[in-house]
């Protein structure tokens, strides 16, 4: 165990730690400023616990019947060889669904395999083998379906493990990666919260898959940036295919990843005793938390377990209200400055003078409108 491996253990605590998917990813690299974050996600620390003892337990997550219909759908659409979904992704990337195809499934165990750095029996291995011998050859080729891969991805200096739900090779001459999921499209239309989420997840996978082409020695480029996502049309479980592009997550995700601390660094910046283990002691948890700068933003709500512990430590501050409005408020960090630069107070900065001027005009405008006279 390499010491960085060893302090990282020693801060969750020297359980195992809590495996990263697309998910994590994409609610790290959302916030990548946020040091608190980056640091028990390389850890692998359990947030929920951690939520859990410091009093501000997580109120979000996926609910066992929202799992288990996305499982049973799942199953569904990958039911007979992938019958069904190869024809679903045919005809929406406009191709002849009937030609020939290959199923390959790289979740299934292997017993007697030595296992890989995922803990899996050979899985990264042969996705690695099976994925790069599927880059098209020439237009004869049959398809080739990958039913759950296992990927990779470095995120703050570790490597982390993805598994999307499918990859189709050889279809239009590229590969795709197809993602499932259980909520509807009612009239030919989704939650676009939902889809958004579904975009910045398989742009993740669409990263991991060029990286894994381009270490082989292919274009990069044959992964397309066109996502396949099936879901169930209306109130039924007749699955339907859509295209979402995710060149806009690409970019977001790209530079937000190489804007990310490495591990070594942020471990550096840490305090000696910092530690994430949930069977510390409360107090102490929550000032070891506290040492570590955060980035609330209200956005954090839905994406990371902590965020109500990190909303309480800002409530006086202005990154509570959100990064629209601490950006235009130009460096002025809390509400009661906010408050005396509206009343008129000089700004203690140059930066914020700016700031100062706009909430001075913002006060006399909201003096005007409650006196009943016209702007």
């Amino acid at each position: 165990m390499t010491s960085t491996a060893r302090r990282l253990a020693e801060i969750r605590g020297g359980g195992p730690p809590r495996r990263h998917n697309a998910r994590t990813i994409a609610a790290l690299t959302g916030n990548p400023g946020c040091d608190r974050r980056a640091v028990l996600d390389s850890a692998g620390a359990d947030k929920p616990g951690l939520a859990e003892r410091v009093g501000f337990p997580a109120r979000f997550g996926q609910s066992r019947f929202a799992i288990t219909r996305g499982n049973a759908f799942e199953a569904q659409v990958k039911a007979d060889g992938g019958a069904e979904l190869l024809r679903l992704v045919a005809e929406r990337l406009g191709v002849d669904p009937t030609g020939p195809a290959t199923w390959t499934d790289l979740g299934a165990e292997d017993h007697g395999e030595r296992p890989d750095a995922a803990g899996q029996p050979g899985r990264a291995a042969r996705s690695r083998a099976a994925l790069a011998a599927a880059a098209p050859a020439g237009v004869d080729d049959p398809a080739a379906l990958f039913d759950h891969p296992l990927l990779g991805l470095d995120v703050a200096g570790q490597r982390v493990h993805l598994e999307p739900d499918l990859v189709a090779a050889r279809l239009a001459g590229r590969f795709h990666v197809v993602e499932i999921k259980s909520f509807p499209l009612i009239d030919g239309q989704a939650d676009p919260g939902k889809v958004a989420a579904a975009a910045i997840q398989s742009a993740v996978y669409v990263l991991a898959l060029r990286e894994l082409l381009a270490a082989e020695g292919h274009d990069a480029a044959l992964v397309s940036s066109d996502v396949v996502l099936v879901c169930p049309r209306d109130f039924a479980n007749r699955p339907v295919a859509s295209l979402v592009d995710v060149r806009k997550q690409l970019l977001v995700l790209r530079r937000q990843l190489d804007r990310m601390a490495r591990v070594d660094d942020l471990l550096a910046r840490l305090p000696a005793d910092f530690t994430a283990d949930p069977s510390t002691d409360p107090e102490r948890l929550r000032r070891s938390l506290a040492s570590v700068p955060a980035r609330y933003a209200p956005d954090c709500l839905a994406a990371c377990e902590l965020a109500y512990f990190c909303r309480a430590e800002t409530r006086a501050e202005t990154a509570a209200l959100g990064r629209p409005v601490r950006e235009a408020l130009g460096g002025v960090a809390t509400v009661a400055e906010v408050l005396a630069l509206a009343a008129g107070s000089d700004p203690g900065a140059p930066e914020q003078a700016e700031a100062a001027a706009l909430l001075r005009a913002a006060a006399r405008l909201r003096a005007d409108a409650l006196a009943g006279q016209p702007a």
